[in-house]
């Protein structure tokens, strides 16, 4: 039998709280920057996405931090705790990285931990990853998510080619939560306010009620996994929107924190592609 090719060793970015900031009453910034942050690069995607590391509870790493030898050496209740979130903005010359945090008050790790955050506090993380940017020269393109994908919409709407046409809507609980977005000329974020109904029933709503511009259309959906599911049965069976125009995921799923649905996605996923290949989608 063959060797499996051994993991590639990942790269652990250490980055330092410079400043943070209270978006809303449910969103929080903070601003990352230090040596720690050489090695890092982003910009190719508008949906770049990395990995943060939380200690364990009751562990302290040595230092140098080494996620390898972590991993090899202790059981898996010790290693850190991970939470995917969005690159807001990189900053290059600066070397300052944006992360835009959900808080729900003292519920979840990451959320905490930002708004608690303080100059100087530091954050491990590894990535990034990303696969999606606004193409040019389509018809048109399609933004929708709750507030889990705003920090992603929120990019690609800064990122619009020139003259390019957009529908974007971002589902939030109330007005509190609209935030100020730079857009093309005439394109801006609809906010859906959620009003206490059902996480993701607005939006699908909204798009399956949509008059499309064109078929020639690039769609980026993310957010709650229900949501994204309904929205690509749609997209795909009754406005026949080709798969290779479609970024779709699921980025939580209601009634799971994020290490259960993680350790379910795939399975999700998958039993999703089946059901829907079957119905022709």
């Amino acid at each position: 039998m063959a060797e499996r090719p051994a993991r590639r060793a990942l790269t652990v970015h250490t980055g330092e709280v410079i400043w943070t900031e209270r978006l809303t009453p449910g969103m929080h910034r903070v601003v990352l920057g230090g040596e720690g942050l050489a090695a890092f690069t982003a910009g190719e995607y508008t949906d770049h996405y990395v990995k943060l590391l939380f200690p364990a509870p009751g562990t302290d790493h040595p230092e140098p931090f080494d996620l390898a030898r972590i991993r090899e050496e202790l059981p898996r209740e010790r290693w850190p705790v991970t939470r995917t979130y969005t690159v807001r903005a990189w900053d290059p010359r600066a070397r300052e990285l944006t992360l835009d945090f959900v808080v729900h008050g003292d519920r979840g790790l990451a959320g905490p931990w930002a708004a608690a955050a303080e100059r100087g506090d530091v954050l491990r993380f590894v990535g990034p990853g990303g696969a999606y940017a606004p193409e040019p020269g389509v018809g048109w393109h399609l933004l929708v998510g709750d507030e889990s994908a705003l920090p992603a919409i929120a990019a690609a709407v800064e990122r619009m080619p020139a003259g390019a046409t957009l529908r974007a809507f971002v589902e939030i609980e109330g007005p509190g939560e609209e935030q100020k977005i730079a857009s093309p000329e005439g394109a801006g974020v609809t906010w859906l306010h959620r009003g206490g109904r059902p996480v993701g029933e607005a939006l699908v709503e909204t798009v399956r009620a949509l008059a499309f511009p064109s078929p020639d259309v690039q769609v980026f959906a993310h957010g709650e996994a229900g949501m994204v599911k309904e929205l690509r049965r749609h997209l795909r069976l009754e406005r026949a929107v080709p798969r290779e125009r479609l970024s779709l995921s699921g980025y939580w799923r209601l009634g799971h924190d994020e290490d259960g649905w993680q350790a379910s996605k795939r399975e999700w996923n998958a039993t999703v592609e089946a059901e829907q290949e079957a119905n022709g989608a």
